[in-house]
């Protein structure tokens, strides 16, 4: 079975290729998830997020929005204490931050699912690649979607990490032609 080849070297990121990474996603809690973790990710490797999911999801209370706007200061300062998230205080901060911009954005759209799939009229951005050389770090999908949600103040979302997003959550399909995730939703 072909894949894209980013995820080869590793098991983890294989089964995240296979079952999660693409499939359309509405469910607001889950495209949290996803968020929380691309902010984790900036700089670090997606293996490296992968491997740390479960306990982020333990450290951020399932990922459920309402519950991380809520966390303390002194909840958040002993996160940056554990070894099994990412200790970065300014990406441990930014979850409560933009879990408060993100409930915002769910009272006006109805939901975040709303949102996202109003940039791109309720369709996926479908593109061609036959290798992932050809995939651009960010577009001006993504850089018009950043920038909106930083202008409503939510924190390390770059267009290059927006990309990311998108591609996950099935907004943007990025598989390469061969790939089997690819031949299964064309």
């Amino acid at each position: 079975m072909k894949r894209c080849n980013r995820c080869l070297w590793s098991d983890e990121y294989i089964l995240y290729h296979d079952d999660e990474r693409g499939e359309p996603v509405y469910d607001d809690c889950i495209l949290f998830e996803f968020l929380v973790l691309e902010w984790a990710q900036a700089w670090l490797s997606w293996s490296t997020i992968l491997h740390k999911r479960a306990w982020y999801k333990k450290a951020f209370k399932n990922f459920d929005p309402i519950l991380c706007s809520k966390l303390s200061d002194a909840y958040l300062d002993w996160l940056k204490n554990d070894a099994s998230i990412v200790r970065h205080k300014l990406k441990i901060y930014s979850v409560r931050n933009n879990a408060n911009v993100f409930i915002h954005i769910q009272e006006e759209f109805w939901s975040f699912s709303n949102y996202l799939r109003s940039r791109v009229d309720n369709k996926q951005v479908v593109n061609h690649r036959t290798t992932l050389d050809q995939c651009p770090a960010f577009t001006p999908l993504s850089e018009t979607i950043s920038k909106d949600l930083k202008k409503r103040g939510m924190k390390f979302i770059g267009w290059t990490i927006m990309y990311a997003y998108l591609q996950a959550v099935w907004v943007v399909d990025d598989h390469v032609l061969d790939c089997w995730k690819r031949k299964k939703s064309s």
